[in-house]
């Protein structure tokens, strides 16, 4: 397809991507919130406005690297056209749809980068797909828990041996008011690497087009529409996720929820620095699964925490192929 079906049509992708941008953020709205809910830090009504704030202003602390790869590191950009990027989008939001009523805390990007690749591969099999680019993703959803973890449980290690001679009731004051910071953190980390997938998604769509010349950017409205969608997500919140990302896991203390959320941001940081297209969801879990175990292995409720895992597995096929039959069903009605 091509620029010739006209602004309408392109209007109505654009919409349908910045859906799923607000998906993303009413889906991974926990990811920001749950730490700090569930050390009763902030009431979740109040939680929802501090990480939708942060959320929205990332745009002015990171680059677009992430957004340059799902943009043109996972399919060749020469496949992708409107019928692709539907496919995708279409993938992507059906399986959020679906975790999302289920409460597990599966992951917007992968459900979007499966769709992608689904929907390339449908049109063009697999030489459609930008093996490098997609290959550092799929090492990424093993990597960033595994980080998120080591981070965290080495945070509380350090933070028990240098609090050992304060009260308890000191250190849950000094960290109810540290949570604060590092919740920032992780929602700024959080609007940092998800919103860029969706300005991927919108670029890669307005290039395809030949809207952007023959050079591939970013637009500055849609970076602004893309952070707004998202900070507009969070802030209806996505309650059902909270509980399980917050409190079926492990029980936190303020001191356990501060270095669950700033070994989740800085492994968010990094993966943003460098162009990652990482999982939120598979970060923070991580992370808390880290200080669970740092207490003790028997703290973390592991039925849930391998349950989750599950969902992360099948996350990229089953969008995939829901992005695959959208994508043959757009065929068979053209």
């Amino acid at each position: 397809m091509n620029a010739a079906l006209g602004l309408p049509v392109l209007v109505g992708l654009i919409a349908v991507a910045l859906l799923f941008d607000f998906l993303n953020g009413l889906h991974d709205a926990a990811n920001s919130i749950a730490t700090i809910v569930s050390t009763r830090v902030l009431r979740p009504q109040y939680a929802v406005f501090w990480a939708a704030f942060f959320n929205f202003v990332a745009f002015t602390v990171f680059g677009l690297n992430v957004a340059h790869t799902i943009g043109t590191g996972i399919i060749d950009p020469n496949v992708i056209d409107i019928s692709v990027i539907f496919a995708a989008l279409i993938g992507a939001i059906v399986w959020n749809l679906i975790t999302w009523g289920l409460g597990i805390p599966s992951s917007s990007s992968h459900a979007l980068i499966g769709g992608l690749v689904g929907g390339g591969m449908a049109k063009a099999g697999l030489s459609a797909a930008v093996w490098s680019g997609l290959i550092k993703t799929l090492l990424a959803i093993v990597l960033s828990p595994l980080v998120g973890f080591l981070l965290a449980l080495a945070l509380v290690a350090i933070v028990s041996w240098a609090s050992v001679r304060s009260t308890p009731f000191a250190v849950d004051r000094a960290f109810r008011i540290l949570q604060f910071a590092s919740a920032s953190l992780y929602s700024l980390g959080h609007g940092g690497n998800d919103a860029q997938k969706t300005m991927g998604i919108i670029a890669v769509l307005l290039f395809s087009q030949g809207r952007l010349g023959s050079h591939f950017y970013v637009p500055f409205w849609v970076v602004l529409a893309c952070q707004a969608a998202m900070a507009l997500g969070t802030l209806m919140g996505g309650w059902r996720i909270v509980r399980t990302m917050g409190l079926r896991i492990t029980k936190l203390t303020p001191m356990q929820g501060f270095c669950a959320e700033i070994g989740g941001a800085a492994t968010l940081f990094l993966a943003t620095f460098f162009g990652v297209p990482v999982s939120t969801t598979h970060t923070i879990t991580g992370a808390i699964v880290g200080v669970g175990a740092a207490r003790r292995l028997s703290a973390v409720r592991w039925n849930v925490a391998s349950s989750i895992v599950y969902a992360w597995i099948i996350t990229i096929p089953a969008a995939g192929g829901i992005a695959a039959v959208a994508y043959w069903l757009v065929l068979l009605l053209r």
